[in-house]
């Protein structure tokens, strides 16, 4: 098994969910996370970390409230959210980064037909 680690080491975007067994609102981004991560198609790393099993990387990563996401890539954050968002937008966050491509085609239509 990786450590957490290794895996934020990665050059593929790694979604990092902070959240806790007793928060309501992380209970309502999981199937928002399942929902990504087929989306994603293994574009993408989802790992979720419980704070409270963890409370040194929710100190070493200034996480004040959950859920919290952030996005990896190559080790480094480079986005970070608290709250539920809909699959569209993580989708969009990660294209940003190069892992997937939005299901809405947001490029112009210049010299089309």
């Amino acid at each position: 098994m990786k450590t957490l680690s290794e895996i934020l080491k990665t050059e593929k975007p790694v979604l990092v969910d902070f959240s806790a067994t007793w928060c309501a609102p992380c209970k309502m981004l999981e199937p928002i996370l399942d929902q990504l991560k087929e989306k994603t198609k293994g574009s993408a790393e989802i790992v979720k970390i419980d704070i409270d099993q963890n409370p040194l990387l929710t100190t070493v990563y200034s996480i004040r409230g959950v859920p919290t996401l952030l996005l990896f890539v190559n080790g480094e954050v480079k986005w970070r959210q608290s709250g539920v968002l809909p699959v569209e937008m993580l989708e969009q966050v990660i294209a940003t980064y190069g892992a997937v491509k939005p299901t809405v085609d947001t490029r112009s239509k210049i010299g089309e037909n």
